[in-house]
């Protein structure tokens, strides 16, 4: 290994490997609020098995930011829709005086925040291996399964290849991130059995990438193609028929693909520890907005109450609605986004070719060999059709006609078809509440206000402008 790697890993590992301090810390912050929750169950008549699971319990976690996973594994005479309702009930009153947040994943679930941790406490089933009633019920399985094959030394490499995924931002399997797990990330180094071998597997990737540590589809190669479609597959040791890997986006693994790439060639800690974005200042980035050529339009909007994955799946729907629409009305999309605070704002971001189409499009009949096509395209635009410019006429062997568009402008079509809330649109329903209450679509430099107004948003507008990722640097 070269020497300039060797003291990057080196100075990281230094950085987020837990002391025994910490350790003792933790292992006793995670004991306490799991008595805590298992004296609430009792209080509630709940019969359940309660015990830390997660980085914590795999001893996976980072120094800088640790968070506990504490499970109640409840009797499956407990019905789905009663799961979640109890399981609240008991966590809140077992984190009572800490900051509590309702989170969504199959279903919900409390995030609170103990003595400065993040501590998430789930319901799950006791159930037997294979016999699930809900995806939180493999978790206990999970630790187990990773606890009893990983020694110290993969541990440091799980924890080197968790801060680089967080560093270059593809970690995390919920909504809005849609990269990768802390489970996926122990996985690949059981596989790999290090942080670099890992990132050499990635940076070759060119076509799907099938990982089965059990060798469960040994003899059934063709059978795991036709299970598993997604470019990043990870048979789940506990669970054949699951892939861990499901969640990540592609856009997440291309770029973790392109950042080990830029990383075996020029090591640098700041893989792991990136610069913080600087906003732009408010003048620059109106400048900036006005002279790059093209038209960034924004649809601003309220937040709608929802839990955050429930919210950003939402935001992504309506975003790829939102470039579908413009698209099939001619308007070229060279990129989009989504920001929200979460709270009370969220804005789409489109950036366009050009805000403004020309008044006529060409548009292509059926060739002269489909009688009937002709027959039928001559019968819509041959005879009296008003938004008929030119033709139809015969090109190369097919009709032609130019035709008068509805909408040149790309922000009057905004605002004319968001008028209808979700109808015809395809934006999901609680975006389309906040909507119907008020939005508005600026174009450029009008984003102004709310740039200077919002110093997360500036940060992000400044990213997507720059466009260029941290990483990628001059060899």
């Amino acid at each position: 290994m070269k020497k300039d790697i060797i003291k990057v890993y080196s100075e990281i590992l230094e950085k987020i490997t837990p002391t025994k301090g910490d350790k003792a810390k933790m292992e006793a912050l995670a004991k306490e609020i799991a008595q805590k929750v298992a004296s609430a169950c009792v209080e509630h008549g709940v019969k359940a098995t309660v015990r830390a699971e997660g980085s914590v319990a795999k001893d996976t976690w980072l120094r800088e930011n640790p968070d506990i996973d504490i499970f109640m594994r409840l009797p499956a005479t407990i019905a789905r829709k009663a799961l979640g309702k109890i399981s609240l009930e008991i966590a809140r009153e077992a984190t009572t005086g800490s900051k509590q947040i309702e989170r969504f994943a199959e279903h919900p679930y409390l995030e609170a925040f103990v003595e400065g941790v993040r501590v998430n406490v789930v319901p799950c089933y006791a159930v037997k291996r294979g016999e699930w009633l809900s995806a939180t019920d493999r978790t206990p399985f999970h630790t187990d399964y990773v606890k009893n094959r990983l020694d110290k030394s993969l541990r440091g490499e799980v924890r080197l290849l968790k801060r680089f995924m967080q560093g270059i931002k593809v970690y995390g399997a919920e909504i809005k991130t849609g990269g990768f797990s802390g489970y996926l990330c122990e996985l690949l180094i059981l596989h790999y059995k290090s942080f670099t071998e890992t990132l050499q597997a990635f940076a070759q990737y060119t076509r799907q990438i099938v990982i089965d540590i059990e060798n469960y589809y040994a003899d059934r190669a063709n059978e795991l193609q036709l299970l598993f479609a997604e470019p990043l597959v990870m048979i789940d040791p506990v669970d054949k028929a699951r892939n861990v890997a499901s969640a990540v986006q592609l856009q997440k693994l291309h770029t973790f693909v392109g950042a080990a790439r830029a990383f075996l060639k020029t090591p640098s800690t700041k893989f792991f520890y990136p610069p913080k974005t600087k906003a732009l200042p408010a003048e620059d980035a109106k400048q900036k907005l006005e002279n790059r050529g093209s038209a960034c339009v924004f649809l601003t909007c309220a937040t709608a109450e929802a839990v955050p994955d429930v919210l950003w799946g939402q935001l992504y729907r309506t975003q790829r609605s939102l470039r579908k629409l413009l698209e099939l009305n001619d308007f070229k999309v060279l990129r989009d986004a989504v920001w929200s605070d979460e709270k009370a704002l969220s804005i789409f971001v489109l950036e366009l070719e050009q805000r403004v189409l020309p008044s006529v499009k060409k548009h292509l009949g059926p060739p002269l060999t489909r009688e009937k096509e002709c027959h039928n395209f001559l019968a819509k635009y041959a005879y009296g059709n008003g938004n008929v410019v030119s033709g139809p006429y015969i090109e190369d062997g097919r009709w032609v006609v130019e035709l008068q568009r509805r909408f040149t402008d790309a922000v009057e079509f905004l605002r004319e078809k968001l008028k209808e809330g979700d109808r015809n649109t395809g934006v999901a329903e609680i975006v389309a509440q906040a909507l119907r209450e008020e939005f508005k679509v600026l174009v450029n430099s009008e984003i102004a206000k709310v740039y200077s107004g919002n110093r997360d948003f500036a940060e992000f507008l400044t990213d997507f402008l720059v466009g260029k990722p941290f990483w990628l640097v001059k060899e």
